[in-house]
């Protein structure tokens, strides 16, 4: 009851902001994306996709936004921004003469209309694995709410090996009639048979990601050719898969967060590690605590030695998160409990022999900690680069 209050709340402020700066975003082409995983990602990359094939495009993703080849930050924590910085953001993206905006867009975001009035050209759905249920409750209702997106749009675009894609309703007259699949199989709209490209991105998440963003800038008009040159020469966004190091050792940081993204990133590892994967990670406090044991057990699939430690635990102990991801750890791997997590990292880094491939994720590119009092803050980049020069590699 309380949660629709405040929705109607946000509702309010949407339609405010909406009329104050005049809908902004019926002005130019706005390509939304959603998902659980590989939201940043695939935004990122139809944006660049998109300027480097001559459109003139901005975008908002929880990294920052680019507006007119300027950044801006988006806040502590944050994906979408609440709806009056979203319209401004909009209004900012056509000053700067950009004719195409591509938006990240949670399903927080469409629950709490925080995006009402936007006018979607195109919605994106990445895929829906477990995240979330803390405030969506089920699996269904998850989907149900980012299926939201793709029904305010002209066009959706959905992945269709995910599971998600069977809860679409795609009988429904309303999405069936504007749907594109993208796909690794034949019966996909958009798969690598019939649109074969190359990335230098790792692990088999991307080429999902990439089909997306194909899929996106083929229905935007961007030739094939540009396309195919703009996958080659992406960079991914800052915190994915960044490969800090790699001398004896390698350093990556990640923001794999749930259970799907740690098991994607260990998968696309795996191969090329001759040593052992030592991976730092912990789950954010006062979040879905169903996804905790499933984070260890995804982890355990892979890595030679695990550390549990903090991620955002605000007023929740730090030794009950790190317990209940460890329940969910299936095989028998060295497991280390260390709460500080500046001390996590450098006991990973100490710790790593010839060959050894060291992980931190879940925060990655997030400037800041909360531990219950507000933020403070936090650099990932900066704790794993000392802990280097501490060893005078």
């Amino acid at each position: 009851m309380w949660q629709k209050t405040k929705n109607l709340y946000h509702l309010g402020i949407a339609i405010f902001s909406n009329i104050w700066l005049n809908f902004p975003s019926r002005k130019l082409t706005i390509v939304g994306v959603t998902g659980t995983d590989g939201k940043t990602t695939t935004t990122s990359l139809i944006y660049h996709i998109l300027n480097s094939a001559g459109f003139n495009a901005s975008m908002v993703t929880s990294v920052g936004a680019m507006i007119g080849g300027k950044n801006y930050d988006v806040g502590f924590h944050v994906t979408t921004p609440s709806s009056f910085a979203v319209q401004k953001f909009i209004k900012k993206a056509i000053g700067a003469g950009s004719k195409y905006l591509v938006l990240e867009t949670t399903s927080h975001a469409l629950d709490q209309y925080r995006v009402f009035g936007i006018k979607y050209e195109i919605g994106v759905l990445t895929n829906v694995t477990h995240e979330h249920l803390d405030y969506h409750k089920t699996y269904e209702n998850y989907v149900k709410t980012k299926a939201k997106l793709l029904e305010m749009s002209k066009m959706a675009i959905a992945n269709k090996d995910d599971e998600s894609y069977d809860l679409l309703e795609l009988k429904s007259k309303s999405l069936n009639s504007k749907l594109v699949s993208y796909g690794m199989g034949k019966n996909a709209d958009v798969n690598p048979v019939n649109f074969p490209f190359k990335t230098n991105m790792i692990g088999e998440f991307n080429k999902y990601n990439v089909l997306a963003a194909i899929s996106a800038c083929q229905a935007l008009g961007v030739p094939a050719k540009d396309i195919r040159k703009g996958i080659l020469t992406f960079e991914p966004p800052k915190g994915r898969e960044d490969i800090i190091y790699k001398k004896n050792f390698t350093v990556m940081i990640d923001f794999a967060h749930t259970p799907n993204a740690i098991d994607q990133i260990l998968k696309a590892v795996r191969p090329a590690v001759k040593g052992r994967i030592i991976h730092v990670f912990g789950s954010a406090g006062a979040r879905d605590v169903t996804k905790r044991p499933l984070m260890g057990k995804m982890s355990s699939k892979y890595a030679d030695v695990i550390i549990l430690t903090s991620e955002d635990p605000r007023k929740e102990p730090v030794e009950k998160i790190m317990e209940e991801i460890e329940s969910g750890i299936t095989k028998k791997v060295k497991v280390l409990k260390i709460s500080d997590r500046k001390k996590a990292i450098r006991e990973a880094i100490m710790m790593a022999k010839k060959g050894d491939f060291v992980v931190m994720t879940g925060k990655s590119h997030e400037k800041s900690m909360n531990y219950g009092q507000g933020e403070v803050e936090w650099d990932e980049y900066k704790v794993a680069k000392d802990a280097l020069k501490a060893l005078e590699l």
